[in-house]
This record gives structure tokens, sequence and C-alpha cells, in this order.
């Protein structure tokens, strides 16, 4: 399936999206905001998927925002409409990551640039080419980070490296974005080992891996012992269920397991 300045192909569960405006670095305009949020509202909505694979077309992963189609300012109403829930579009495109059931992987290389940098950093787990440029850069232009940005890197990047990231704007590239949080894995092909762990992810107990994805996201904000309880809740309903079994009949006689979604 193709939409407006996105690619989404699903094998096996796995679902490939790539940013595909490769011509403007996939740059963020009206359309691939659009774009962007139509594909999460699509695999949201899609049975049996089990992880999902972001990456971008091109010479980059995402050059931030569109500034010349942006700059007048036409589309301001659109991107801050609150339509998503608690986010607005702007918002989404990168929060929507963090909120879809199943795993998703980032795959970067060239450029993360600002509103990038948020959209990659709503991936669970991240893959960097060792020679790629970030910058958390809106102050560049005068504006602060507003894609869900400060959310997504509570608890992911230490409190004073991020603050002198985005006072400054300043460029950095793979081994500091891998030291501040920003990056999981550093890869000479990022989409690929992005692919292979997510087959990999799509191969276990799916009721499991998004019961994992639910406490992984409870686990920022909640009390302890609201993660205790939580994390009771989500084992109790495993326990002795037809995949929870034959996760451990595959494992016994060392077979592929054959889950339902």
């Amino acid at each position: 399936m193709t939409q407006a300045r996105i690619t989404l192909t699903i094998d096996r569960g796995v679902a490939d999206v790539r940013l595909n405006r490769p011509d403007k670095l996939n740059a963020l305009d009206p359309a691939m905001f659009a774009g962007i949020a139509d594909t999460i509202a699509t695999l949201d909505a899609t049975p049996a998927l089990r992880a999902v694979v972001l990456s971008g077309e091109g010479r980059a992963f995402c050059a931030g925002l569109d500034m010349a189609s942006m700059a007048s300012g036409d589309n301001d109403t659109d991107l801050l409409a609150r339509d998503h829930g608690d986010a607005n579009l702007a918002q989404q495109v990168a929060w929507g990551w963090r909120k879809l059931a199943v795993p998703v992987i980032g795959a970067v290389h060239g450029l993360a640039f600002g509103g990038g940098l948020q959209i990659l950093s709503g991936a669970d787990i991240r893959f960097a080419a060792a020679e790629t440029r970030f910058s958390v850069m809106e102050m560049k232009w005068g504006i602060v980070p507003d894609m869900g940005g400060y959310a997504l890197w509570r608890g992911l990047v230490r409190d004073d490296v991020l603050r002198e990231l985005i006072y400054t704007a300043r460029e950095f590239e793979t081994d500091e974005a891998v030291e501040a949080g920003f990056v999981t894995h550093i890869a000479d092909d990022p989409r690929a080992a992005a692919l292979a762990l997510a087959r990999d992810i799509a191969g276990r107990n799916p009721h499991a891996i998004r019961a994992a994805k639910r406490l992984a996201n409870l686990a920022s904000d909640a009390s302890s012992a609201d993660i205790l309880i939580a994390e009771s809740d989500e084992q109790v309903k495993l326990l002795r269920s037809p995949n929870q079994i034959e996760a451990v009949a595959a494992n016994m006689a060392k077979r592929a397991p054959d889950f339902t979604d």
C-alpha cells in the first residue's frame, strides 16, 4: 500500500514503513504529516500485526520540517488540532508509534533532524548507521520541540544532556546519540538489522509481546504499586493461554511455534 509520502508493505505480520520523499530528504510537509498519521491509523487497525519497521527512502531518514512549505502558517490549525486523544496531529506522527500495540523498530541513516528525531524517538528500539547526523534542531528556528519529544525523551535521554542539545540545536553523530539514549544500536545496514529483529519478535507469543509493550509504556509514569499490579494482571492473562502453552510446547520440541493472533 502507498499513501501520500509513505510506503507500507506487510509480510508475515511485519510492517515495513518507509518515509518516501527522498528528493527532499523526507522533510515534513503537510502531506507527510497526514501520510504518517494515516499509516499509524492503518497499522492500529491491522489484524495479526506483530512488529513494525520504520525507515526512510533515499539519503536520509528525515531532515525535519520543510520550512518553506510550513512558513505561511496556513497549516497550523490542522497540525495543532487535538484529534488524536491527548495528541495533536504534529505530536501523533511521533507519539503514535509509541501508542501502537506492537513493537516499532526505527532504522535511521543520513539525517535525523528536528521532527525527524522526534519521530524516530517514538520507536521502541532504534538502529542507526555510523555516520548519521542528529540534531534537536527546533531552537535554530526559534521554536521548541513540540512533536511529543519531551514526553518520549523522558527516561530515555539524560536530562542535562537533553537540555544542552535543545538549547544549542547543535548537530551530533551516532556515537553520541547512543551514549545519550537516542539510539539503541549502530548497524552497517540499519533497515536490514531492524527487519531481522522485527522477524524475531514476530516469532514470539504475540499476546505476550503486546503485554510487554503495555508494561514498558506504563513503567515510566506509574507508581511502583501500579506497576506491580499490572505485571500480575498481564501474567494471569498469559499463563496457560493457548499461545503460552504453544510457546512451551514448541521450545520443548525444538520446533517453530504456531501462534494465533
